[in-house]
């Protein structure tokens, strides 16, 4: 039997450096905000920069046990974390792929890698319990709040593209019911893998290449101008979401992970073939029929998505194929509840 669901902001994690502290100790209300120059010295993609890109944004969801809500709003926050976007989203346009045309960008999106060496073919293949403990750890930091990022797009489309993106979205929470949201899903997912369901739990867990793929949502959907680049985003997550779910549904079954787990990746299969279809042909088309200019955008949220997955596939293999964790800090067994 699943447990109920509490509501409960989490707790600050640990900070990675400078960036981090200094954003940290500002949200407390004991300290003052990182110096811009400190931003620009910062590694784009490490733990330090990330975190306190991460810690900006969350502010936006759920926010933190402790921290003002009044600090969404903060202007002098406002000015650091766009110094912290900035950097992130240059970097992102000089480091990822770029495809000629949209329609290149999504036919490439529906070709299956031939050597099979991706995360969800190792789980599939030779991964064991402690491995989907991790890439759950990891995952949770979006699938706790599954389809949420992309909510902010609804309102920047209209007509076709509206409709579609809304029908999708709905769907993904639930179809109006509350134990069939996808969130719940991962939640009860997690609790068959022996894992605390409190939303943020494994902020400090999580590799900067983690962070990454959630702030990558964050600032596509916060910004007006950049809806194209989260439709892109949307897509790529749809498109590619069938095949690597029905792996991962595999890797769970051969694992015995738990009924639960296998049904978070059932229910991907089915609904995400679905919603390809949706999101290519209504929600892309309906966009570029009303807004044709943002096609570059479109592809840029393609390229960016890929990019930044491909960082993170990365890493995990790495570590696992060293038999080490991919985590900062060890998971231990708990007792989980859903919050």
């Amino acid at each position: 039997m699943r447990m109920e669901h509490h509501r409960e902001e989490p707790g600050l994690p640990p900070s990675r450096g400078p960036l981090s502290r200094g954003v940290e100790a500002y949200l407390r209300g004991a300290g003052r905000l990182p110096r811009l120059e400190d931003v620009a010295r910062a590694e784009v993609y490490g733990e330090d920069l990330q975190l306190a890109l991460y810690l900006c944004y969350e502010l936006h969801y759920r926010g933190f046990a402790g921290v003002s809500p009044d600090r969404e709003w903060d202007p002098d926050l406002l000015r650091i974390r766009a110094a912290l976007e900035h950097r992130f989203l240059s970097a992102l346009r000089a480091d990822a792929r770029v495809h000629d045309s949209v329609d290149e960008a999504l036919a490439d999106l529906l070709v299956e890698p031939v050597d099979g060496a991706g995360v969800t073919h190792f789980l599939r293949d030779e991964g064991e319990l402690w491995h989907l403990r991790e890439y759950a750890a990891q995952r949770s930091l979006y699938h706790l709040k599954e389809a949420d990022p992309h909510a902010w797009v609804l309102p920047r489309l209209w007509g076709r593209a509206k409709a579609a993106m809304a029908a999708v979205e709905f769907d993904e929470w639930g179809g109006g019911r509350a134990d069939r949201v996808h969130a719940r899903l991962f939640a009860d997912l997690m609790t068959d893998l022996d894992l605390d369901t409190t939303y943020g739990r494994y902020l400090d867990a999580a590799s900067a290449e983690a962070l990454v793929t959630v702030n990558l949502m964050s600032l596509l959907g916060l910004h007006r101008a950049l809806r194209g680049a989260l439709v892109g985003h949307f897509a790529t997550v749809e498109i590619t979401s069938s095949p690597g779910s029905r792996r991962l549904a595999e890797a769970m079954r051969r694992t015995g992970a738990g009924p639960a787990a296998e049904h978070f990746y059932d229910e991907h299969v089915e609904a995400d073939a679905v919603h390809e279809q949706v999101v290519r042909h209504d929600v892309i088309g309906g966009l570029l029929a009303e807004e044709p200019h943002l096609a570059p955008d479109v592809s840029f949220g393609i390229d960016a998505t890929e990019f930044v997955e491909d960082r993170f596939a990365a890493r995990l293999l790495a570590d696992w194929r060293a038999s080490r964790s991919s985590l900062h800090a060890p998971l231990a067994r708990e007792s989980a509840h859903i919050s």
